[in-house]
């Protein structure tokens, strides 16, 4: 991960299992794995997984950890990640500025937290004891949100800087999301990404959205629109020249050379940053 020929990577799906365990020659460099996926298990899933991870760099993203809940983070969950990363040296781990769990029950959605100087010491608390007891950084990714709270006081990347300064944690920049939302509530999305340190950045992702005609929705079921990647090549100058970049494809996941094609175009983009001066335009917003 130490030069720009080898930080692009995709999101390990079971439909790409019985592919990968072919060994073919992939234009990939590192594959991220879904933590939940794998935590606490030995079956076929496990066993493909430590296949791949003998020729490809891997990284863990949680959906799981609760950072912010009001509840305490679940020390069994801990204790099963902290199994999973001894088990695969993953080069990062990260999670959501979100919420999926309160008072012993479980969503299956990440809810947004309220931007203020409370929340912000629960959840600084939060990543703290997460860092403490796995021994290593972590990184918070941006999430789609579909409401707001009345009782913030600031946006999500101003509160995202805040913790990175409170606790050491990295970011996990998901462009998607950032236009998602900058569509859906009407702000500028390159206003956010100017908010985030640039040395915080850790990982950028980029994914598909579907339109529902009244708002964006992120799925993770399209290719990235041309909006989307019209961002990421305007905010190459805002992000680190080696952080690694990765395409997610969560549902409708076309077979894999297809998800190779997407990921060449983010190389192209990257390519074409580093030879000219990146395009400075705002007009994201219709």
């Amino acid at each position: 991960m130490e030069n720009q020929t080898s930080i692009f990577g995709v999101g390990l799906r079971r439909e790409h299992y019985q592919y990968l365990t072919e060994k073919p020659i992939t234009d990939i460099d590192w594959f991220e794995v879904i933590s939940e996926n794998y935590m606490n298990t030995e079956g076929r899933p496990m066993s493909v997984l430590e296949s791949i991870r003998k020729d490809y760099p891997i990284a863990c993203h949680g959906v799981g950890m609760s950072l912010g809940s009001s509840d305490q983070i679940d020390p069994n969950y801990l204790k099963e990640l902290k199994r999973l990363i001894e088990r695969l040296e993953p080069f990062l781990i990260s999670d959501h500025l979100a919420w999926n769990h309160l008072n012993g029950t479980r969503l299956h959605e990440l809810i947004p937290v309220p931007y203020h100087e409370e929340s912000l010491e629960v959840i600084a608390n939060h990543i703290d004891y997460v860092q403490n007891e796995l021994q290593r950084q972590i990184a918070v990714e941006n999430i789609s949100a579909y409401f707001n709270y009345a009782t913030s006081t600031m946006n999500e990347g101003e509160f995202l800087s805040l913790l990175t300064q409170k606790t050491g944690c990295s970011i996990l920049l998901d462009i998607n999301n950032i236009y998602v939302n900058a569509k859906n509530f009407q702000f500028n999305p390159l206003d956010f990404i100017k908010t985030i340190p640039k040395k915080s950045i850790a990982q950028v992702h980029l994914a598909g959205f579907t339109d529902m005609g009244t708002y964006l929705f992120d799925t993770h079921a399209e290719p990235v629109h041309q909006e989307v990647w019209n961002l990421f090549e305007t905010s190459l100058e805002l992000i680190p020249e080696n952080v690694p970049i990765m395409i997610e494809w969560d549902e409708n996941v076309p077979e894999f050379h297809k998800l190779e094609a997407e990921l060449n175009k983010a190389r192209k983009i990257m390519h074409k940053g580093t030879k000219n001066e990146t395009r400075k335009t705002t007009e994201f917003i219709p």
